[in-house]
């Protein structure tokens, strides 16, 4: 399974980084958005398909608290999971941003098995990489 993720940071090398450990760590990308703040983020959203978001808590004009809130409000945004990275991440800043519905928090400096365990908890996968079985009934999905 291939994903469309989009990759929020106001740093060109973070997102770069970012990029290469969501493929190291077994997943296929099928598209990859980059976004240097959460203006540029909503623009993208708006016209692609996302199946999860990783974005910095620190950017100029729209942080990620505040993008991480616009995705929670809009109905149409509000199931992508929404991983948080941050440099300055307190303990506050953690239950904060999990409250407002992150999926996830790093904090920076970050080694790449960090953000693999956090990824293979938001999408889904156990820890030898295969995907959890859906325990919903035919009649609870929507399709």
């Amino acid at each position: 399974m291939s994903f469309n993720i989009l990759i929020v940071d106001d740093s060109k090398a973070i997102r770069s980084v970012m990029r290469k450990i969501v493929t190291i760590s077994g997943y296929q990308i099928n598209q990859c958005w980059e976004a240097g703040d959460g203006k540029e983020a909503i623009d993208i959203l708006s016209q692609h398909r996302v199946d999860f978001i990783i974005t910095d808590v620190n950017m100029p004009y729209l942080t990620g608290m505040a993008l991480l809130d616009l995705v929670k409000k809009n109905e149409t945004l509000k199931d992508i999971p929404v991983i948080m990275v941050t440099a300055a991440g307190s303990f506050q800043q953690r239950e904060e941003a999990l409250q407002r519905g992150a999926s996830g928090f790093i904090q920076k400096p970050f080694l790449p098995e960090e953000i693999r365990q956090i990824l293979h908890e938001v999408i889904g996968v156990d820890v030898n990489g295969k995907y959890k079985e859906d325990q919903r009934t035919a009649a609870e999905c929507d399709f």
